[in-house]
């Protein structure tokens, strides 16, 4: 038996989701800047520093929203408000330690690896744990 649903879960997973908007945000103007400084509109005119910061926002936009889903449903499961905060503040560490590699036009391969490791890491805790519910769920 699941515990009554708390609306605070569902409001916390806001709160990171929130953030990782503006990560986003920050990616997207980091982008326009350096394109408007190197007057490219369109593509990333073979500039290797544009052609980073756009793989990094893809990278953000391609996982972001998995790991916020799975952080949603995990709090309309009755996961403890503190876990919630928890895996939101990881992942948003993450988050800014992957997109602070990429926007410098030169950057230390820790900050990609370990923001993206943490990333990925919360990812795979959320997705474990939910599978593990479910089929716990299922089965009971």
């Amino acid at each position: 038996m699941n515990a009554p649903f708390d609306p605070s879960a569902i409001a916390i997973v806001g709160i990171y989701a929130a953030l990782c908007a503006f990560i986003l945000t920050w990616l997207g103007n980091s982008t326009g800047s350096l394109r408007r400084k190197n007057r490219i509109a369109v593509g990333d005119g073979g500039n290797k520093h544009l052609i980073r910061i756009m793989r990094g926002h893809a990278n953000a936009v391609e996982n972001m929203p998995i790991t916020l889903v799975l952080l949603a449903i995990a709090a309309l499961v009755g996961t403890p408000l503190f876990v919630l905060h928890i895996l939101g503040i990881l992942f948003v560490i993450g988050r800014i330690l992957h997109a602070w590699h990429f926007i410098q036009e030169d950057a230390p391969g820790w900050q990609r690896f370990g923001g993206f490791g943490l990333s990925a890491l919360v990812t795979l805790v959320l997705a474990l744990g939910l599978l593990g519910h479910g089929i716990w769920i299922a089965f009971s």
